[in-house]
């Protein structure tokens, strides 16, 4: 379609699916089938990505199995991200991280735009949305940079690194209006979606325990100990550290090993946000009033900046906790189904996104009540879908955010969520480096007992970068 002076691209998207939206489905989300009903559902949507490493390139190629999605422009401070050439790529990255270097070399039917700087990107007025799929130090800036350019987001988790990033995005998104989608792939879950109604109405009565744990035996070497080098020539690393302190490349900090560093991620924020997210979504909580966390290097002597072994409660007002635990010094699991785990009076639950299984609960002491839970296994094998859809989470996530940005509706998961959940990593964070149990005011989004924790909140970021 040929731009106007009266009827942009993204206006004439914007339009349509309002319009039909609105009239034929009644303001309802749209999936992959109504939508495909609607008029206006051969124009396609122009996509922008923002880093294409391992997590970048996974979701490049679920956003080319929608046909309504058009790959626009690619945006990396490594070259051979950018170009798609896996033959580029630095042979110390592929003999260090094999199988999490992305293999690339993906055939696109239209001329793709390549940029170095995100923000040349975003000037770009073809772009109807963008993908932000970079280390979470970059998140908030560019989540802010593309909506107040006028774009939509689908950006990945952690949300942030810093609490105050969260707030600052949420309330970026409130004043542009713009569509933004956060990847917290369990709510695209088929399963979760249909727990997260039937918990809170007392499936297994009031629950007041929710746990999960990320076990990975990283013992003995962990991520290696490495001195500073230079990077390789086609990779731009004081871009890649943006609004961080410089500090010397090493060749176990990027790609992908950032998440064991403090400054550019953790492993409560990589994996710790999943599960906080769709346990606190299925007991109907929001966020906590008191946090303790344990933990500390214990084991493996490597050059990571982050516990191998911790573990942290979240407590909450309304009579109910969260516990998570990170070993990454031993193996084994902790449920014997599941990924998850909630405690209720009727019964407890072991969920994952293929199913869950309930286990009716018996009497304790002095007790006589007849418990009437039937145990239960549900398998989404077993149960095919209505509407069609994928039981892939991530892939729904997707096709949900596709949808959002032509009926301009809020997505599976909001940004307002994704910021809550994220929040559970960083106050998990500070309590563990002030090494206190800290009381959580979850409006004002500050600790009322600790001076020293409100301070980790946010850091001042490296010229010329700010929030």
């Amino acid at each position: 379609m040929k731009r106007s002076d009266k009827t942009t691209r993204r206006e004439f998207i914007t339009r349509t699916g309002l319009l039909t939206a609105g009239v034929a489905l009644g303001a309802t989300s749209l999936n992959a089938t109504s939508y495909r009903r609607i008029a206006g559902a051969n124009e396609k949507i122009n996509i922008g990505f923002i880093g294409l490493g391992n997590r970048g390139s996974q979701l490049l190629e679920l956003f080319m199995n929608n046909q309504d999605a058009r790959i626009a422009a690619f945006c990396d401070t490594y070259e051979p991200y950018m170009l798609r050439d896996r033959n580029l790529v630095d042979p110390r990255y592929i003999k260090l991280l094999g199988g999490q270097i992305p293999r690339m070399g993906e055939n696109f039917p239209e001329k793709v735009e390549q940029y170095s700087d995100f923000r040349k990107l975003l000037e770009n007025k073809d772009i109807d949305a963008v993908v932000i799929a970079t280390p979470d130090h970059w998140h908030a800036i560019q989540m802010i940079g593309a909506v107040k350019a006028g774009k939509d987001v689908y950006v990945e988790k952690p949300l942030t690194i810093t609490l105050k990033e969260g707030r600052a995005m949420v309330n970026a998104q409130a004043e542009t209006k713009r569509v933004v989608a956060v990847g917290l792939n369990r709510r695209g879950a088929p399963v979760y979606q249909k727990l997260a109604k039937e918990i809170p109405a007392g499936k297994i009565g009031k629950v007041s325990v929710g746990s999960a744990f990320r076990i990975n035996n990283m013992y003995p070497e962990g991520i290696g100990k490495m001195k500073p080098e230079e990077p390789p020539k086609n990779f731009n690393w004081d871009m890649w550290l943006g609004p961080r302190p410089f500090r010397p490349y090493q060749y176990n900090i990027c790609p992908y090993n950032f998440r064991w560093w403090s400054d550019f991620s953790t492993q409560m924020g990589n994996w710790g946000v999943h599960y906080m997210d769709v346990i606190r979504w299925m007991m109907g909580e929001k966020a906590p009033v008191a946090i303790s966390s344990v933990g500390g290097k214990y084991v493996l002597n490597d050059d990571r900046t982050i516990p191998d072994t911790m573990q942290v409660v979240f407590e909450f007002a309304s009579g109910a906790m969260i516990t998570f635990s990170i070993f990454e010094a031993s193996s084994g699991g902790l449920f014997q189904y599941g990924e998850v785990e909630l405690r209720g009076t009727l019964g407890t639950m072991n969920a994952g996104e293929s199913g869950y299984r309930i286990r009716t609960t018996g009497n304790g002491q002095f007790q006589t009540f007849k418990n009437t839970l039937q145990a239960e296994e549900y398998n989404i094998k077993d149960v095919p879908l209505a509407d069609g859809s994928s039981a892939n989470s991530t892939g729904n996530l997707v096709r949900n955010f596709l949808d959002c940005i032509k009926s301009r509706q809020t997505p599976l998961c909001s940004i307002e969520d994704g910021h809550r959940s994220t929040s559970f990593a960083h106050l998990a964070n500070i309590a563990l480096a002030v090494k206190d149990r800290l009381q959580w005011d979850p409006e004002k989004e500050i600790f009322t007992n600790n001076k020293a924790a409100n301070k980790l909140l946010h850091y001042e970021y490296r010229k010329p970068w700010t929030l």
